[in-house]
C-alpha cells in the first residue's frame, strides 16, 4: 500500500485541496446510520426543490467499478493502471446521473473528490469538472476527520457541495447501511453533525419529478 505520508506529499505539491483544518474537524460527531432520519426524509417533487435551492451536501460513492483489479500496486495517485477502475457501465451510470442533474436543474457549488481516479472520472462525467481533495480519504487515528469537516460545514444558499468518495470512509463516519457503487446521500450540514434526509440509488435520478 501506498504510504500515506508520501500520498500528502504528492497531492500538496501538486496543488490539490488538502485536509481542513484538524482544530476545526475537532469535535463534529458522526453519526450511527445513514439511514434518512425520521422526520426528515426527503423524496419526489420535495426533494428535487430543496436541491434546486441548495444549502445541502450530496455525497456519491463512485459508480460501478471492475473488481478483478485493485489499488495495491498504485505508485501514485495518478497511477490509473494500477488502480480499480470504472467499468463501462460506471462511465454510463455517472453521464446520465450528470444528465439527469442539468435536466432537474439542481444548484451547482463546489465539487471536491478523491484524488483517486475512479473518483475523479465519476465526478468529472457528471460536472464535467473536480477538485481533488486528499480529506475525502485520509485516515486519522480510526477515523476520517476532513470527511466530517465537508459533511458538516454549512453550504450557503443557491448552491451545493458534491461529493465523489468510496464507500468505507463514508460508513465509518455516518454508520451503515454500506452505500452501492453510485448510490448518492443528501444531507443537511447542521455545523457540528449533519443531517441524512435522502439516499438516491442510481436508477432512482430517473424516477425524480423534472421541471413543471
Amino acid at each position: 500500500m501506498v504510504n500515506d505520508v508520501l500520498i500528502a506529499f504528492a497531492i500538496a505539491a501538486a496543488g490539490f485541496s488538502a485536509l481542513p483544518c484538524r482544530a476545526q474537524a475537532a469535535g463534529i460527531a458522526g453519526t450511527q446510520s445513514s439511514v434518512p432520519q425520521a422526520g426528515q426524509a426527503l423524496d419526489g417533487a420535495r426533494l428535487v426543490s430543496v436541491l434546486r435551492g441548495g444549502g445541502y451536501v450530496i455525497y456519491f460513492r463512485h459508480t460501478a467499478t471492475d473488481f478483478s483489479k485493485d489499488d495495491l500496486q498504485m505508485k501514485g495517485l495518478d497511477d490509473c493502471a494500477n488502480q480499480r477502475p470504472l467499468t463501462v457501465k460506471g462511465r454510463l451510470d455517472a453521464q446520465r446521473t450528470g444528465e439527469r442533474i442539468r435536466e432537474l436543474r439542481l444548484a451547482g457549488g463546489e465539487v471536491l473528490a478523491s484524488p483517486m481516479c475512479r473518483t475523479m472520472e465519476h465526478a468529472q462525467l457528471v460536472f464535467a469538472r473536480a477538485t481533488p481533495t486528499l480529506a475525502m480519504r485520509e485516515f486519522d487515528g480510526g477515523d476520517f476527520p476532513g470527511l466530517k469537516q465537508l459533511l458538516a460545514s454549512p453550504v450557503e444558499p443557491g448552491r451545493n457541495r458534491w461529493l465523489f468518495g468510496h464507500g468505507i470512509p463514508f460508513r465509518t463516519v455516518a454508520g451503515p447501511p454500506q452505500l452501492n457503487e453510485g448510490e448518492a446521500v443528501v444531507i443537511k450540514p447542521t455545523g457540528q453533525s449533519w443531517v441524512v434526509v435522502a439516499r438516491i440509488a442510481v436508477d432512482d435520478w430517473a424516477a425524480l419529478p423534472g421541471p413543471p
